[in-house]
């Protein structure tokens, strides 16, 4: 429990995947991949609860082998939102708040998790996530680096592949942040998108994020100064052996 709320970790992690074949299962300082985000997730105090949401039988029994929990769920869930609501609506876990953590994300932090929650008792908040600053000016242009601009109050305005906000005079003039895809969501709002159509920005951007935004469901950023480091390539599983 924190700050007054119950919270669960639910870890989506499918055997497919486009860009590096049956990843969760590659080998990670001798630990399959997954292992070593569940075991990552397990070690966060504030979790009540950590669960692997599986797309098959074989992730299923790798999880239990190693004596995580797991749960099947539907192979044909577009994103790791859309597990979370599954396992939700089977009434098997309750929480207040219900945390996405990517199972292609075993370098997360303790830390970082203070900061995605730090307001998790804000009664006029319903979704958290991060950002961080934009410091390699390669990512600037790179539509695989989500950009997120936020209000005054730190909620987010807007998702783009695109650089924003865009500088017209060419100088940047202010920081320009990164989207961390790390979300934390209260139990209503995810009642609440499952109930939502696709909105026409998040087919564009093919962000889902844009679509919660579309229907008015506001977004609040939390800045982190901690890099995160996803594994979706061979190259990017071999750096991670060094880590």
């Amino acid at each position: 429990m924190h700050r007054g709320k119950t919270i669960v970790c639910v870890i989506p992690a499918r055997l497919g995947s486009t860009r590096m074949q049956q990843k969760m299962l590659a080998d990670l300082k001798g630990k399959p991949l997954i292992q070593q985000t569940y075991e990552a997730a397990k070690s966060v105090p504030m979790f009540d609860d950590v669960v692997v949401a599986v797309d098959c039988k074989e992730l299923f029994d790798v999880v239990t082998s190693f004596g995580g929990k797991a749960a099947l769920t539907d192979p044909n869930c577009a994103n790791g939102t859309e597990r979370l609501i599954e396992l939700q609506s089977r009434d098997k876990f309750e929480a207040d708040i219900w945390v996405n953590w990517q199972g292609d994300e075993p370098f997360i932090t303790q830390e970082m998790m203070k900061i995605l929650l730090q307001s998790c008792d804000e009664e006029d908040e319903k979704i958290w996530t991060l950002k961080k600053e934009i410091t390699d000016v390669n990512q600037l242009a790179s539509p695989d680096v989500v950009k997120v601009v936020c209000d005054k109050n730190g909620r987010a305005l807007y998702f783009s592949r695109s650089t924003i906000p865009f500088h017209r005079s060419r100088e940047i003039k202010q920081k320009i942040y990164k989207h961390v895809g790390l979300y934390a969501f209260t139990s209503n709002a995810l009642t609440e998108i499952a109930s939502l159509a696709p909105s026409p920005l998040e087919e564009a951007e093919k962000l889902e994020q844009l679509r919660f935004l579309y229907h008015g469901l506001p977004i609040q950023v939390h800045v982190t100064m901690e890099e995160v480091f996803g594994i979706d390539t061979k190259e990017e599983l071999l750096l991670a052996q060094t880590l």
